[in-house]
């Protein structure tokens, strides 16, 4: 008489939701990364934060002898080449499907285009740390427009969050009362977490049936060429007075950890290491990354935020905090008693 077979029952709900794919739209395949956990999770974290914390002073360095079209399409090019080549490396395919095409374009001209220009433009018409720090308001406009485009109303946790985002925000606007202030750099920046998070409420409601890596390739190849197209067109000349304060050799550095760590490691690491994780520790990450580039632009620009400035950053990473983190702990309790 043989013994019975024990059945394991799988969460299910969790396996799709940490990864941000539905159920019925990508079949279930075991990863080739192995599992991360312990100090390697830390050091992946931390690394990613430090790489695109200090990618915001790097990028305000080159700006001063390369225009926004410059920038991304040398950047992002080198970033989707690298994603190609791993794709190739480890035997996925290229192809996209054509009833996603149409999706996988709107997706990068927001989450791709939209935002890395808006943040280049953003550093180029005012400060390196009020454009991180308005950018990160990132995740309390998820919440609302995601409320507007699919119908998900913000709980009690989600209200607070926008509701600290805007006061957040609204401290970051007293220093533009005065007239010697630009409104530019802000709205910039603005718009960019905006595109952004349009961006990320677009895929969750239209997801691409595609690898997250060839799925990414395919969106830094369109913003490398839309940026290319631009830079062809619009032609900015470098700014002499920004010259004389970041020498050629500053620039060189600041190019080649932008192209080369902040863009290409930084992608390795994510989709090596950090997709692999808890969404809740990649999350983290996200909060530490304004922390790093304030610091990283009062150490290496000299900027020094206002109180205000200070104030604002404090109230919008704690939106973020809120907006991030706290629905990830509810879902992760709903999810104890949904069993496939």
């Amino acid at each position: 008489m043989s013994s019975p077979r024990r059945v394991i029952r799988i969460p299910f709900a969790s396996f799709t939701k940490c990864r941000g794919v539905r159920s019925n739209t990508l079949p279930l395949m075991r990863s080739p990364i192995p599992p991360v956990a312990g100090a390697n999770a830390l050091v992946a974290v931390l690394s990613l934060a430090l790489l695109w914390g200090l990618n915001w002073p790097a990028v305000k360095i080159v700006l001063s002898w390369w225009s926004p079209w410059a920038l991304r399409s040398v950047g992002l090019g080198v970033g989707g080449l690298l994603l190609f080549g791993l794709a190739i490396a480890r035997r996925e395919t290229l192809r996209i499907a054509p009833g996603q095409r149409l999706r996988l374009v709107i997706s990068s001209l927001l989450s791709i285009v939209g935002f890395n220009l808006g943040t280049a433009f953003a550093q180029m018409a005012g400060s390196t740390s009020r454009a991180a720090i308005v950018t990160y308001s990132m995740p309390v406009w998820v919440v609302l427009i995601a409320w507007l485009m699919i119908g998900e109303k913000p709980d009690r946790t989600r209200q607070v969050a926008v509701l600290l985002g805007v006061l957040g925000l609204a401290l970051l606007g007293i220093p533009l009362v005065h007239v010697d202030d630009s409104p530019a750099g802000p709205l910039f920046a603005l718009a960019a977490g905006l595109s952004w998070a349009i961006g990320t409420v677009f895929v969750k409601r239209y997801p691409i049936a595609a690898s997250a890596m060839v799925s990414t390739a395919w969106q830094l190849a369109i913003g490398a060429t839309v940026s290319l197209a631009g830079w062809l067109l619009w032609r900015a000349p470098a700014q002499p007075d920004v010259l004389a304060a970041y020498p050629p050799t500053w620039f060189w550095i600041a190019l080649a950890f932008h192209v080369v760590l902040a863009t290409a490691l930084a992608y390795l690491i994510w989709f090596n290491v950090v997709a692999q994780m808890p969404a809740g520790v990649a999350s983290m990450g996200t909060l530490l990354v304004p922390v790093v580039g304030v610091g990283g632009a009062m150490l290496l620009l000299g900027e020094r935020p206002s109180a205000s400035d200070l104030g604002g950053f404090v109230l919008i990473t704690a939106a973020a905090a809120l907006a991030l983190l706290a629905p990830r702990a509810a879902s992760t309790n709903e999810q104890r008693g949904e069993e496939y």
